[in-house]
């Protein structure tokens, strides 16, 4: 009988581990392969990953793409993966993150328009490229509409406007 123990195997992992994780990662190059070029600019991604993300739409055939794609995810092995998710999860739709921040800046929207200057303040201590004359004219228009029973233009202008601060302030534009 051999002396090797459980204890040696802790560390290592299973093929089948393995071959999830380069999946794992052939699945994130193909979401990357989706991203508008200004956003992968903003990834911290290696040089070759770059090219390779815009050389992806070149390979139409499904046998080239599926090998570029395996490609992109060798590449991916050398990349900062919790950084690209963090990105990725603030633009992704279906993710959590980016509802818990659509929500967010919904509950910033309707504590503008029904809380008055004290919101306005705190909005602006929050983000303080925004421009307050602009905010006030949206909120007092919001504020109109919604006594006068007309649809919510105003409010939807003003949630579009603090969606791009939000996504300015994060570096997503």
């Amino acid at each position: 009988m051999s002396n090797n123990s459980d204890d040696d195997f802790l560390g290592e992992k299973s093929k089948s581990q393995i071959k999830r994780e380069l999946h794992a990662l052939q699945e994130l190059g193909e979401r990357l392969i989706t991203l508008k070029p200004d956003l992968v600019a903003k990834l911290p991604l290696t040089d070759a990953l770059r090219r390779a993300l815009a050389d992806a739409p070149k390979h139409s055939a499904n046998v080239a793409r599926k090998r570029h794609i395996q490609f992109i995810g060798k590449l991916m092995r050398e990349q900062d993966i919790e950084a690209i998710l963090a990105l990725i999860d603030q633009l992704d739709a279906s993710t959590r993150q980016y509802n818990e921040r659509f929500h967010g800046l919904e509950r910033w929207r309707d504590r503008l328009i029904a809380g008055g200057d004290a919101a306005l303040d705190s909005f602006v201590a929050d983000y303080p490229e925004a421009d307050r004359q602009h905010l006030r004219g949206l909120i007092r228009h919001a504020q109109h509409e919604a006594a006068h029973n007309k649809p919510p233009s105003a409010q939807r202008k003003i949630f579009k406007y603090i969606r791009e601060l939000d996504e300015a302030q994060r570096g997503l534009r």
